[in-house]
């Protein structure tokens, strides 16, 4: 699950299918009667042509999402024929398929109760039949999609007359236009395709049935052409692929005029996207076939690309201690994300689509953040100022760990330099975003005095409001304070070990980190003095004044260090 956290609200991903690809004025409608429910998110629309399909991405809380695939549903069964559908991609109803995915502050047990909510309207109101699966099936046999969608909607009909698929929901006849609909609660999926220099599916299915884990029937003699051996139970035996909790078809895409590995990467915990496409190059290869890139559909967490960036720069023996949007673009280009269309991290990236932030302090220029700073405005001050200075300090420790990776000669020290430099790196990112939530913290303060004290009542909320702010504007330069403390082990471990071209580098970053302890020790000092709860503040206090004499000391042993090796 995605880490978002937006005062406890609770977000749910919904990635409905429709089957419709080709015509923009049908998926535009569709997906405006989505987006006319206030508080849904669009991320992603990605139609395919020869597919036929169109996958649709959004994200709200509960109720607006599963009012919104309800809205999108209708305006499908309105606009979409599937007597007249046809496609490469398997499917049996205009809103082909609509999984709802827990992404923020909800489980899986509660996802699963909206889903179903949301199946029993469809199927009631729309009078389309509805197969609940994954986590919302109510059998075993229903909790695969493609058991659900087995026969497609040209076995629809005689499939509906059989009583152990009596739909979950809706008529149990079939709906000649609109056929029927899956709808589920299940884990995030990633939709990913390989592309091969090959026009041939039968080529691209031996490779989909290497790597896929269902694997491929055992056949007696031929593999293609043989009978099927059955077990004892009579059930086909099967040889397992390679990667688990994958599943694959090859097909051919006229629109590029090339065969792709069609993949499902239903956990991404077990395969991940790197690893399926290093597989598939390797069951390319032995077939006498190239992969030349890749494709994602829809969106992707932003730790998967991460991952993979990280993965490929650690087979170069490169550092992984770099800034997230190079990491990003080392994986873009390793697994040729960008062959068939451009590649846009912050469309396709779920975190940068949620972000709705505007205006962040770390957003601008080094002039913009000096002028804001410089403003008769309060903020942002030295608390912001602190955690900047910090991440600073941070940036210079991993920066000199990354030097000290890439240095002629010291190929075999790469792994342990990249290590000090992703540590470093993890305290810089968390630093910055302190800067933004020092300001915030102190807004807060400004907006609960802004409250109003009318009534008894009103004056005690206004009371607690200030007093919650008051504490939370303490906590976050404390968290400054600790952070930049840490950070500290980092620099002085390149002072010590790291590239000596750099060690004035590693010197200032220790200048850095301690004006940044410093910094945010006098205002947690200030701020509490505002607070009622003293016993809490005397606590604070105590800590804070052990925390900034520990960082003196290390500041100055680090500065000796680098003194002494100059």
């Amino acid at each position: 699950m995605v880490k978002y956290n937006e005062n406890m609200k609770q977000l749910i991903e919904c990635v409905p299918n429709f089957s419709e690809g080709r015509d923009e004025k049908i998926i535009r409608q569709i997906t405006d009667a989505i987006q006319s429910v206030d508080g849904i998110k669009l991320l992603n629309v990605d139609p395919g042509k020869d597919t036929n399909r169109t996958v649709v991405t959004f994200v709200g809380e509960p109720e607006h999402v599963i009012e919104a695939a309800f809205r999108g549903a209708k305006m499908a069964a309105q606009l979409i024929d599937m007597s007249k559908h046809k496609g490469e991609h398997p499917r049996f109803g205009a809103m082909d398929v609509c999984p709802l995915v827990p992404i923020a502050n909800i489980t899986m047990e509660e996802t699963v109760v909206y889903a179903r909510r949301l199946a029993k309207r469809v199927g009631e109101e729309l009078g389309i039949s509805v197969y609940c699966y994954e986590f919302a099936a109510f059998s075993n046999d229903r909790q695969s999609l493609a058991n659900c969608r087995a026969g497609e909607y040209e076995g629809l009909k005689e499939k509906l007359q059989k009583p152990e698929w009596k739909p979950d929901f809706g008529p149990v006849v079939l709906n000649e236009k609109s056929g029927a609909t899956a709808i589920g609660a299940r884990n995030f999926l990633i939709a990913y395709n390989v592309n091969l220099n090959t026009t041939s599916v039968r080529r691209a299915n031996s490779i989909a049935f290497d790597v896929r884990e269902a694997g491929r029937v055992v056949r007696e003699g031929d593999q293609v052409t043989g009978k099927i051996v059955n077990d004892e139970n009579g059930e086909p035996m099967r040889i397992p692929g390679t990667l688990k909790k994958v599943r694959a078809i090859g097909w051919f895409i006229k629109e590029y005029g090339i065969a792709q590995i069609s993949m499902n990467l239903t956990d991404i915990t077990v395969t991940s996207m790197h690893k399926a496409f290093d597989e598939v190059v390797e069951r390319a290869r032995e077939r006498g076939i190239r992969v030349t890139g890749s494709e994602l559909i829809g969106v992707i967490p932003l730790q998967a690309m991460l991952n993979a960036g990280k993965y490929f720069l650690r087979k170069q023996q490169r550092s992984v201690g770099i800034p997230d949007e190079e990491i990003i673009k080392i994986a873009v280009k390793s697994l040729g994300l960008d062959e068939l269309s451009p590649f846009d991290p912050k469309k396709r990236i779920i975190e940068y689509l949620i972000d709705d932030q505007q205006n962040k302090l770390v957003d601008l220029t080094l002039s913009g953040f000096s002028n804001e700073t410089l403003s008769e405005s309060p903020a942002p001050g030295g608390g912001s100022v602190a955690a900047y200075v910090g991440a600073l300090g941070a940036a210079l420790g991993s920066m000199v760990a990354n030097l000290s990776a890439h240095k002629r000669g010291w190929d075999d020290r790469w792994d342990e330099f990249s290590n000090w430099a992703e540590k470093g790196k993890q305290y810089h990112d968390h630093l910055l975003k302190l800067v933004d939530e020092d300001t915030a913290a102190f807004n807060a303060i400004m907006d609960a005095f802004g409250l109003p004290k009318n009534t008894d009542q009103e004056k005690k909320q206004r009371s607690i409001a200030i007093q919650a702010a008051t504490k939370h504007a303490i906590e976050v330069p404390f968290e400054v304070m600790q952070t930049a403390f840490l950070s500290l082990e980092v620099i002085q471990a390149m002072a010590e070990i790291g590239n000596p071209n750099s060690l004035s580098d590693a010197g200032v970053g220790a200048l850095c980190a301690r004006t940044a302890v410093y910094g945010a020790y006098l205002n947690v000092r200030i701020n509490s003095g505002e607070l009622a709860d003293k016993t809490y503040v005397a606590e604070i206090l105590t800590k804070a004044s052990n925390l900034l004499q520990e960082t003196l000391a290390k500041e100055t042993e680090i500065l000796n260090l680098v003194e002494s090796r100059i």
